[in-house]
C-alpha cells in the first residue's frame, strides 16, 4: 500500500514546459522588435535622411549708412567741461547737499564747512563798521558846529568885537573837526574792508557749483576734513566731481593714413556699446592739431547732434564717418541676409531656416540690395540662421551638420 501511494506522487511537467516555452517566445519577439526599431533608426539616419554638411549664415540687422561709411574709429565719450570742486578754506565738512547724479546750477551751494569762527568774525566786523559810522556822525556834527562858530568869529573879528586869540581858538577847533571827519571816514573804509574780508572768509566755507552740471562722484562725506591741497593726514582735497553734460563729445583716434577721409563738419553716426541697437547722429567737431607719435594717430572730436540723457561720460563708442548726411529713410535698420541663401522655386523665394540640427524651408519676401547683402521684408528675423548655397539634396526636415570655418 505504501508503494502504491508513493507511485501516485508524480509531478506533471508538461504544463511547466509549455509555460517556459511561451516566455522564451515573448523574449525573442521583444528582442526582435527592439532590433527592428534600431535598424529603422539607422536606416532613417544614414540612408533615408542622412546628415548633410552645410554652410550657415546669420540674418543681420543692417543700417543703410553702413553702405556709405568711409571710415570707422573707436573712442570714448568725454565731458569737455569737467571740474573737481573743492574749498579754498580748510575745515570740517558740515553739510553736503548732493549725491551722484544730482543736477546742480551755477553758483548753487552744494556743500558747507563749519563756519562758526568766521561767522563770529564777520559779525564783529559788522559791529565795528556800525561803530565807525556813529563816530562819523559825531564828527559831522562837530564839524557843523565848528564851521558855524568859525564863520561867526570871522565876522566879529572883522568888526573888532573879539580878540585875535579867541578867533584863532575857534579856527583851530574848525580845522580839528575837519580832520576828525576825515579820520571817521577813513575808519569807516577800514571797517568796511574788514567786513568784506570777513564775508569772504565766510563765503570760502560755502562750496558752490562753478557751472550747470551733474555730479559724477562724491569724494568727501560729512565729517571729513577738507583742505585746498589735501596735505593733512586723511584730509580731502575735493568734495565732488561734476561734469557739464551739454559738453559731451566723442574722442576717437584716427590713423594718420586715414586722416584725409575726415573733415570738420562731416556727418557721422555714433554707436555706444551700452546701446548696440541705437545709432546717434553726429558731426566732426574738431580735428585736434597734433598727432600721437606712439599710436600714429590723430584725435578727432565728434559732437552729438541730439542730446540724450542716456549718454554718460566715459562710455565706449564707435564712430562711422559718412559720405553724406543720413536721410530719414536711411535711419531705420533693415533685415538682410546673404543672397546665396535665397532659392527661387515656382515663382517664389525660399530659404532653409536652421532649427536645431534640422532645416525647414520657408518662404521669404525680399527687397533691394544693401551692399553685399539683400534686404528681407518678410519671413525671417535678425539672428536667425539660414543655409548658404544649399545642396540640391537638401529638403525641409533634413538633418544637417555645420561646416567648420
Amino acid at each position: 500500500m505504501a508503494n502504491e501511494d508513493l507511485s501516485k506522487l508524480k509531478i506533471d511537467k508538461s504544463g511547466a514546459v509549455f509555460k517556459g516555452r511561451r516566455k522564451s517566445w515573448r523574449r525573442m519577439l521583444m528582442l526582435a522588435f527592439v532590433v527592428i526599431v534600431i535598424l529603422g533608426m539607422i536606416v532613417n539616419t544614414f540612408i533615408v535622411n542622412p546628415t548633410i554638411e552645410v554652410e550657415v549664415a546669420t540674418v543681420s540687422l543692417i543700417y543703410p549708412s553702413q553702405t556709405f561709411t568711409l571710415l570707422n574709429a573707436s573712442g570714448y565719450v568725454v565731458a569737455q567741461r569737467k571740474a573737481s570742486v573743492s574749498s579754498k578754506a580748510t575745515g570740517r565738512l558740515e553739510w553736503l547737499g548732493v549725491e551722484e547724479g544730482s543736477k546742480v546750477k551755477k553758483d548753487e551751494v552744494i556743500a558747507r564747512l563749519e563756519d562758526r569762527d568766521v561767522t563770529a568774525a564777520s559779525k564783529q566786523a559788522a559791529a565795528n563798521l556800525e561803530n565807525a559810522r556813529s563816530v562819523l556822525d559825531q564828527a559831522q556834527a562837530e564839524l557843523t558846529d565848528a564851521t558855524v562858530n568859525d564863520k561867526r568869529n570871522q565876522e566879529l573879528l572883522t568888526k573888532k568885537l573879539i580878540a585875535q586869540m579867541d578867533f584863532d581858538t575857534a579856527n583851530t577847533r574848525y580845522k580839528k573837526a575837519l580832520a576828525g571827519l576825515a579820520g571817521a571816514k577813513a575808519a569807516i573804509a577800514a571797517a568796511q574792508a574788514a567786513l568784506n574780508a570777513a564775508d569772504v572768509a565766510v563765503e570760502y566755507t560755502r562750496i558752490r557749483a562753478p557751472f550747470d552740471a551733474v555730479v559724477l562722484t562724491k569724494d568727501a562725506d560729512v565729517g571729513d576734513i577738507v583742505t585746498p591741497f589735501g596735505a593733512a593726514l586723511n584730509a580731502k582735497a575735493d568734495v565732488v566731481t561734476i561734469a557739464d553734460m551739454m559738453s559731451l563729445l566723442v574722442e576717437a583716434d584716427v590713423s594718420e593714413s586715414n586722416l584725409e577721409k575726415v573733415k570738420t563738419g562731416q556727418p557721422c553716426e555714433i554707436q555706444l556699446d551700452a546701446f548696440p541697437d541705437l545709432r546717434f547722429r553726429g558731426a566732426v567737431h574738431m580735428i585736434v592739431p597734433t598727432a600721437d607719435r606712439s599710436k600714429a594717430s590723430v584725435m578727432v572730436k565728434i559732437r552729438f547732434l541730439e542730446r540724450d540723457l542716456r549718454i554718460l561720460p566715459e562710455m565706449s563708442a564707435k564712430v562711422a564717418f559718412l559720405d553724406h548726411v543720413v536721410t530719414l529713410a536711411e535711419e531705420k535698420p533693415k533685415i538682410a541676409l546673404n543672397p546665396g541663401a535665397i532659392l527661387t522655386r515656382n515663382g517664389g523665394q525660399t530659404v532653409f531656416l536652421v532649427t536645431g540640427k534640422e532645416v525647414k524651408e520657408i518662404p521669404v519676401r525680399t527687397g533691394g540690395r544693401i551692399g553685399d547683402l539683400i534686404e528681407v521684408l518678410d519671413g525671417v528675423k535678425a539672428g536667425d540662421k539660414v543655409v548658404v548655397k544649399p545642396p540640391k539634396k537638401l529638403r525641409s526636415g533634413s538633418r544637417i551638420a555645420v561646416k567648420e570655418g
